[in-house]
């Protein structure tokens, strides 16, 4: 016997407008559209702007690779060798723990300041951390080289997301 038809009636999901809008808009809370971003920045820009977002994410990848090589040298200079896996914690955890917070941010504030300030920081703590005079200084600039490293993986993902259309990302990331 087939199932008795329900009495109560459920909305369905595909039923409302918003689903059926073009999703390269959308509707902030005055009620006009606005222009998706992809379509707002010029398509001689972009490549630029992928190029340096490429230069960010390189610069914070490649660090881990030349610290590895490094410490052992570093260590031997600096002494200190029972604190060796703290260089590379902080920075993990510093970078980790602030991704979330700088994704916000960039949402509040805009994704160029948070890249930038992002870029600033890290750059900071890289020039630092050249200069540390014992293994603690070292971490504590790695710290702070993490919290940098924190804002670009983000917000260079997002730059990402806002410059293409989903269509036109496979491409790019």
């Amino acid at each position: 016997e087939p199932l008795a038809a329900n009495p109560i009636p459920i909305p369905h999901i595909y039923s409302s407008p918003e689903v059926f809008r073009d999703p390269s808009t959308t509707i902030p809370a005055s009620g006009k559209p606005e222009q998706h971003m992809s379509q707002s920045v010029e398509r001689s820009k972009r490549p630029l702007i992928v190029a340096s977002i490429m230069l960010a994410t390189f610069m914070v990848a490649i660090e881990a690779t030349i610290v590895a090589t490094a410490m052992p040298r570093i260590v031997g200079q600096l002494g200190g060798f029972t604190y060796y896996s703290w260089v590379f914690s902080a920075f993990l955890l510093a970078q980790s723990t602030t991704t979330v917070i700088y994704g916000k941010l960039s949402d509040i504030f805009g994704r160029k300041p948070m890249l930038i300030g992002g870029i600033v920081i890290f750059l900071a703590g890289s020039a630092l951390a050249g200069f540390a005079w014992s293994m603690m200084s070292l971490i504590a600039f790695r710290l702070l080289q993490g919290l940098g490293a924190g804002a670009i993986q983000p917000v260079t993902m997002t730059i990402v997301g806002d410059l293409y259309r989903l269509e036109e990302r496979a491409k790019v990331q």
